[in-house]
């Protein structure tokens, strides 16, 4: 549960950068976007193993 609470923060913290990204049309605030994007792909990769590794430890 820790790791969807670390994508919750990260995504809580980009609002700001999206709107600047989207309204503001600021290109920096897109790349910061990329990056927290790249961290939650990481989070949520690590999330899948924690929990394929609890479902086959329940199986045995």
């Amino acid at each position: 549960m820790e790791k969807l609470q670390q994508i919750r923060e990260i995504l809580d913290g980009m609002q700001k950068d999206i709107e600047k990204f989207y309204d503001k049309g600021q290109n920096a605030a897109g790349t910061r976007i990329r990056k927290e994007l790249n961290n939650i792909r990481k989070l949520a990769a690590e999330m899948r193993k924690e929990i394929q590794d609890v479902r086959n430890s329940r199986k045995g």
